[in-house]
This record gives structure tokens, sequence and C-alpha cells, in this order.
């Protein structure tokens, strides 16, 4: 019986509708909500500290900087991958500000994948895109949000955040 009330609870689950729907922290432990940004495209990464696309912190405080009219980059640190993320909130923090002078949001340290997935990742993973769905592969994965919350397009790792592939988008 209980079974069955499972199931049926999970046919009932409304699909998110927007990444505007999730609820989310800061890596300094305050909520906030993605919707704060309706208007803009939203440009989303995992990140990490201590991967060989680390540097990319660097170009996408540059991105966040050149066009803030029309983008914002919201860093989500991850340890999945090779377990190149293994700080605290604030030594990520700490870590981001002084080596790549980033001022962009960044969420509390969520996980990307696996069965600790964050809701936010399953959602984006899944969410069609004209790209391509499942997996994260790797750190440094970018989705492109747009003005009403929807995803429109992924990138890989390789892709830098300062590329024709994703300016051309803004």
């Amino acid at each position: 019986m209980k079974i069955l009330a499972f199931i049926l609870a999970l046919m009932f689950v409304p699909v998110p509708k927007s990444v505007y729907e999730f609820k989310l922290k800061t890596i300094e432990g305050k909520k906030f909500s993605l919707a704060q940004y309706k208007g803009k495209k939203v440009l989303i990464v995992n990140t990490a500290s201590k991967c060989g696309f680390t540097p990319q912190y660097a170009d996408l405080q540059k991105l966040a900087d050149q066009y803030k009219d029309k983008v914002v980059v919201v860093g989500f640190p991850a340890n999945n991958f090779g377990q190149q993320d293994p700080g605290s909130n604030s030594e990520i923090k700490t870590f981001c500000e002084k080596r790549f002078g980033v001022t962009f949001p960044l969420s509390e340290k969520v996980s990307v994948k696996g069965d600790d997935i964050d809701p936010l990742f399953k959602y984006l993973t899944e969410a069609p895109n004209p790209d391509f769905t499942g997996e994260i592969k790797w750190n440094f994965e970018k989705f492109l949000i747009d003005e009403n919350g929807n995803l429109i397009h992924r990138f890989r790792s390789q892709v830098t955040p300062l590329s024709p592939e994703i300016t051309k988008y803004l």
C-alpha cells in the first residue's frame, strides 16, 4: 500500500516549467531564486577549484562584466568529478575571489550527478534543448537560460565562456 501511495504521489509531482521554480542557497547560505534574473539570460556553470578548467573562472568573470546588461553568470561548485572541489563553501568563495576576482553569484556546493543530484541539475540535464541532454560529463559544463527561465543551449566544458559559441546568443 505504501508503494502504491508513493507511485501515485510521483505521478502528480508537477514538472517545473522553468529554472525560476527552484529554491537555492548562495555560497554564504542565504536563500535565493533565479527568478530574480527574469528578463536577462543566465549562464549556469558547474564549477570546481582544482580542475584543468578552473582558469575559466577568469573568463566567466569577464563575461559577467562585459555582458552585465544581458546575462548573469551563476556558478555552482560541485565535487562530483575527481574530487576537484573538496573545500567548504567559505574556502571555495575565498579561493574564487582571491585567485580570479569572482564577483558573480555562487551557490552553495551542490551535486550535479548521481543519486544526490541537485533538483536544478536534474531538470537541466533532462530539459529539451537543441544541443544534447543527459548527465554532465565534467566540471565547467554550461547551461544558457533565456529571459523566461528556459534552457536554450548547453555547452560542454571545452567551450570557453567568451567563445563565439556562447557570446553569439548574448
